[in-house]
């Protein structure tokens, strides 16, 4: 039966993907999606985007996705934009290009990404939305920016749909711990933080199984864990408390 897969932020450690979707075991059937930042911060942030954009697999945009476009606006480097992007991971991405090419190949991909994915269950999105505002109220900016205000909700935005999201590193949510997955009112956030040396899970989420795979880039761990014992639940009162954590991912 088919399952659809959904993995958390990359940040270039492709070779973990690989080692990751191996526990996974695809079958053609199956439906992957991305929740967007395949690139900065790791070192094969070009073979990620290769990886997706060839095998045809859904994702949306990150918040690094936009740093790297906004670097690039028309084709040239807008030098503000670029020292930020560098600033933010992206030298890791330029040194994984052998040619300007290439770069620009993938950026013309990433141009055409969509800001979220509306699959009927489950609705899909890089850092979440706002929930003062309604659908056609969202800009880009809370599709892959968004962190408290999301997160500190406490109700569902949607009555009838699961948002599954990244960009926040779970372990910086209060009440969770790392390598685990977060749990609010209505969301689940799945980035691990593969890059960060606090935590190095890469995180894979079979909804229609109910388990998640995890694979560890620093120390090479490999653990599959029903959903139930995974995730853990956002104290949401202590959210506001948490600034001192905040790690820009």
């Amino acid at each position: 039966m088919p399952r659809r897969i959904f993995i958390g932020d990359i940040h270039g450690h492709y070779d973990g993907l690989m080692r990751l979707l191996e526990a996974v075991d695809l079958n053609l059937q199956d439906e992957v999606y991305f929740v967007g930042d395949l690139i900065d911060r790791g070192p094969q942030s070009r073979q990620v985007v290769n990886y997706v954009r060839d095998n045809g697999y859904r994702c949306v945009m990150g918040n690094h996705e936009q740093l790297l476009l906004e670097a690039f606006p028309n084709g040239e480097a807008h030098m503000p934009a670029f020292q930020g992007w560098l600033y933010s991971g992206g030298q890791s991405t330029l040194s994984s290009y052998t040619s300007v090419d290439d770069l620009f190949d993938h950026v013309h991909w990433i141009q055409d990404l969509p800001l979220y994915m509306d699959l009927g269950d489950i609705w899909l999105v890089h850092a979440g939305l706002n929930p003062q505002r309604t659908l056609e109220e969202q800009t880009s900016h809370e599709y892959c920016w968004i962190r408290d205000g999301f997160h500190s909700h406490k109700q569902p935005y949607f009555p009838d749909k699961l948002i599954i999201t990244g960009h926040t590193i779970t372990f910086t949510l209060p009440g969770v711990e790392p390598g685990e997955i977060a749990r609010g009112p209505g969301w689940l956030d799945i980035d691990t933080g593969a890059y960060h040396p606090k935590s190095g899970w890469l995180t894979a989420l079979d909804m229609d199984g109910s388990m998640v795979y995890q694979f560890n880039v620093f120390n090479n761990m490999l653990r599959i864990r029903p959903i139930h014992d995974a995730a853990a639940t956002v104290e949401q009162h202590k959210i506001k408390q948490r600034s001192s954590q905040l790690v820009n991912s």
